[in-house]
């Protein structure tokens, strides 16, 4: 059986992974298959020389001659090659070379559009090799657009025999160039595609309960709009309008529109009219939507690794900079005031604050025991250096790495100017350049008196 590598390769003239093939099945209409594939003409694997060990005979040899002029005869015209390596088969049905001439005819049939032919031809192939997966997922694409009842169920049953085969790998199959997490990841993915396609035929064949099943595990394994969007339709089917409500969210909050996914215009749409019908008017309705989509993106959103679990105090903390990961420990700034700015890329205030904020940081450049950090608060990092490295701020950039937690910072730009001991000596949420270079100056002021040294009446806001 081939390895599961997480790219699995067809050989010529046709190659996908299996999750773009999979992606193809579902969402890609007829044309773009095409398009992808391959312009010049397939050619069958050359047969092995006749050695006086290996196929040696006129006959033979006889057979090797003809499928060489069936080629050659065709040139660049694949309706002549189709029709040429047909009759090769009628003369030749038993040929050791059948495997690359059907996927020479696969190919060439759809170019041609000629889809009942290409189906033909991909089934031909998933019988005499059933361990190809690449052509097998092939196979389930044409039949899932091109087929009849009885294609749909052997779609369903091709579907079958991929899953187990995924279900059946493990991490020692895998190529080692992929990480364990990413191979299990793209394991996922593939399951969760290969679950919405059987899901879908199970739709064609008037089988809702089944369908049901694999799209909840799809959706389970990579929660994805399609999933959700198909959930929404079958629980509006069957009358259960809250299902069908909670399902269109999720699908709304998950969307991008790509891959043939409904657009949020559409799914809003959808909402809307179950929303209705179940409350009577949309009175509601933009307060669930915010907390589906909340909701919704921070389930989907791979778990970010607990920093900082234990941290009681700033001084506990150890924050890491942005720019290589080293680590800042906000205990060696113990006895100096520290001004904190928490910000996030997609939050347009933070950007207005940043000059004013460093505007504030250059006028205390020469005092040492005040330091500026400018703390990135994003979900995913991965964000945040294509972020610096546009905008150019001056202030030192750390990773809030739970401060953010600690301080209770839940909106963005927020100030907050810890004094000599670590506590809370101003704060300000939001931002209004109308003063807030002079509030942030004083507060720093007021920090650095000796007389507010750790006195929690300290702390105040402009």
């Amino acid at each position: 059986m081939p390895r599961y590598n997480t790219v699995v390769n067809l050989r010529r003239p046709i190659r996908f992974t299996l999750v773009r093939l999979i992606s193809l099945a579902l969402w890609l209409p007829a044309i773009a298959f095409c398009q992808d594939a391959p312009k010049p003409t397939p050619q069958p694997a050359p047969a092995e020389p006749a050695t006086a060990e290996k196929r040696t005979g006129p006959a033979e040899a006889l057979e090797r001659q003809d499928l060489q002029k069936a080629i050659a005869d065709a040139a660049n015209d694949r309706a002549a090659l189709v029709k040429n390596l047909e009759a090769f088969l009628k003369k030749y049905p038993e040929s050791s070379q059948r495997p690359q001439i059907y996927r020479a005819l696969v190919e060439s049939s759809l170019q041609l559009r000629d889809f009942p032919r290409a189906v033909d031809y991909s089934e031909r192939l998933v019988s005499l090799n059933p361990d190809d997966i690449s052509n097998t997922v092939l196979t389930i694409q044409l039949l899932d657009r091109y087929g009849d009842v009885p294609g749909y169920r052997r779609a369903v049953f091709y579907c079958s025999r991929v899953l187990e085969y995924v279900d059946h790998t493990s991490a020692a199959d895998k190529s080692p160039r992929t990480s364990p997490e990413d191979w299990t990841a793209t394991k996922k993915k593939d399951k969760s595609s290969l679950l919405l396609v059987r899901g879908s035929l199970y739709q064609k064949l008037n089988d809702n309960a089944n369908a049901q099943k694999d799209f909840e595990v799809s959706y389970t394994l990579v929660p994805n709009a399609t999933a959700a969007e198909r959930l929404g339709a079958l629980a509006e089917l069957n009358k259960d309008l809250n299902t069908a409500i909670l399902q269109y969210a999720r699908a709304f909050a998950l969307t991008d529109g790509s891959n043939g996914a409904s657009s949020r215009t559409d799914l809003r749409k959808k909402i809307g009219n179950v929303w209705r019908l179940a409350h009577g008017s949309e009175d509601g309705l933009g307060d669930y939507l915010l907390h589906a989509f909340d909701a919704t993106n921070a389930a989907a959103a791979p778990a970010k690794p607990s920093r900082n679990p234990n941290g009681r105090e700033p001084y506990d903390f150890v924050l890491r900079k942005v720019s290589d990961g080293s680590p800042v420990r906000l205990a060696d700034a113990k006895g100096k005031i520290v001004v904190l700015s928490f910000w996030a890329t997609w939050c347009g205030p933070c950007r207005e604050l940043e000059p004013h904020f460093e505007k504030v940081a250059m006028l205390y450049s020469m005092k040492p025991d005040v330091i500026f950090y400018a703390l990135n608060c994003d979900d995913d990092e991965s964000l945040v250096a294509p972020f610096l490295a546009e905008e150019k701020p001056k202030t030192s950039a750390l990773f809030a790495d739970g401060l953010d937690r600690l301080l209770r910072v839940d909106s963005f730009p927020t100030t907050v100017v810890l004094d000599r001991s670590g506590k809370i000596a101003f704060r300000v949420d939001g931002f209004d350049p109308e003063g807030f270079e002079k509030s942030l100056s004083d507060a720093i002021e007021r920090a650095a008196q000796p007389a507010n040294n750790g006195s929690p009446s300290a702390a105040r806001r402009p």
